[in-house]
This record gives structure tokens, C-alpha cells and sequence, in this order.
């Protein structure tokens, strides 16, 4: 859901386009079967920046069905990879569909399991990303933070997508119903974690239902 007002929302979504080919395909079926992929504007956002400064290793938390994986895929750097993250069986048995029909699988890791345990293995492996982005249940963006800021990179970019819920996030705890208050809490206590990190310049883009966008400064030697 945006946050737009409907008119304005209308109009903008006019010159919001779908992907090319098989991915614009698999973008348009998505969308039609109400699956959890990202919207137009925010597609066309990360397409934009990636074009800009291919990645060569992309994490990214929150699989579903492939769809963002396969459009990173798309903008790699040349040798360049996608690690991508989802304990839903249900998830990414059609997200591996997906990247053999669009022959990617050579690009892509999938790793199937909670990130909880994934992540702490990736720091402790030694690996690191340039371009890290988390789609994935919204109550526990705060707790994967710490790991994201320790593999992403210097000079590289997180992203980080839902974080306006709908608008509910302005409201006052007693407007939220009791079933949604721990992601509402958990939101915000994320946020403030984004605003407070020294190594990150963040700014928060009014599109799709929120676009939280991180640069980590690079260390100056000496």
C-alpha cells in the first residue's frame, strides 16, 4: 500500500513500467496472484541505482518467490552473485522455478533457512556484500540490523523495504490492534537503530509503502 493520495499515486503510476522479457512476465503474474514482490516504483528505483553501480555481491533477506533476486541478477557486475535468504519451503520451491526459467541459476545462491541462523554463518565465513536489501518479516528488521551493518561493505548500500506499514506507523501504540503492536514497536526501535549508526547516511523515500536507503561511509586511511 502507498502512502500517496490516490490522484497523485494515479498519476505517477502512469509512468511506472514493468520490466522487460521473461522477468517483466514473471513481475506481471506476481502482481496479478497477489504475491509479496515489490512494487513498480520500487523496481524501477532499484533498476535505476544498480544501473548507476552494478554490484558484484548482493544479500538480500527475504526470497520469496525470486522475483528481486532475479532482477539484482539482472544487474550484476560481470562474475558477480546473489545470496539470497528464505526459510519458506513454499517460497523458494518457486523461486528455484523461477531462476531456471530464467536461466540464472548460475548467479544466484539461495540459501534456505531462518537468517537467523544464516547471517552469523556469512560474518563468521568472512564473507561481505556491496549491496544488501531486506524484505522480510517486518518484525525482525531489528534483529538482522547488527548483522547487516557488519557484512555490508564500505561504500556499499542497504535497502530496506515496507517500512511505512501501510501508514500505521505514525499512529500512537493503543491505535494499533494488539495482534500488530510487536512488529509496530519493532519498527520503530529499527528506525531509530538506521538514524543512530555512525557508519551509515541514511534517507527514507516516500515509495512503494517506504524506502529505507543506507550508505556505509567508506574509512579513511589515516
Amino acid at each position: 500500500m502507498g502512502i500517496l493520495c490516490e490522484d497523485l499515486a494515479e498519476f505517477l503510476g502512469k509512468f511506472d513500467k514493468d520490466v522487460l522479457g521473461a522477468l517483466g512476465d514473471l513481475q506481471r503474474r506476481s502482481y496479478s496472484e497477489g504475491l509479496p514482490i515489490i512494487s513498480r516504483d520500487v523496481v524501477n528505483f532499484l533498476s535505476l541505482m544498480l544501473s548507476v553501480k552494478p554490484p558484484h555481491n548482493v544479500l538480500e533477506i527475504g526470497c520469496a518467490v525470486g522475483f528481486s533476486a532475479s532482477l539484482f541478477a539482472e544487474h550484476l557486475a560481470k562474475n558477480g552473485r546473489v545470496t539470497t535468504i528464505d526459510r519458506y519451503e513454499l517460497m523458494t520451491s518457486r523461486a528455484k522455478k523461477n531462476f531456471e526459467m530464467l536461466g540464472i541459476t548460475d548467479k544466484i545462491r539461495l540459501i534456505e533457512e531462518d537468517a537467523a541462523t544464516a547471517l552469523p554463518r556469512l560474518m563468521e565465513n568472512g564473507e561481505s556484500f556491496d549491496f544488501i536489501f531486506m524484505d522480510c518479516s517486518k518484525g525482525q528488521y531489528v534483529r538482522f540490523f547488527p548483522y547487516v551493518v557488519q557484512l555490508l561493505e564500505d561504500g556499499g548500500i542497504f535497502c530496506t523495504d515496507d517500512i511505512f506499514q501501510g501508514g500505521s506507523l505514525v499512529k500512537d501504540l493503543q491505535e494499533i490492534p494488539r495482534r500488530d503492536r510487536t512488529i509496530h514497536r519493532n519498527m520503530h526501535e529499527f528506525l531509530q537503530m538506521v538514524m543512530a549508526e555512525d557508519a551509515l547516511r541514511t534517507v527514507i523515500l516516500p515509495i512503494g509503502d517506504g524506502l529505507l536507503v543506507s550508505h556505509k561511509k567508506k574509512v579513511k586511511n589515516g
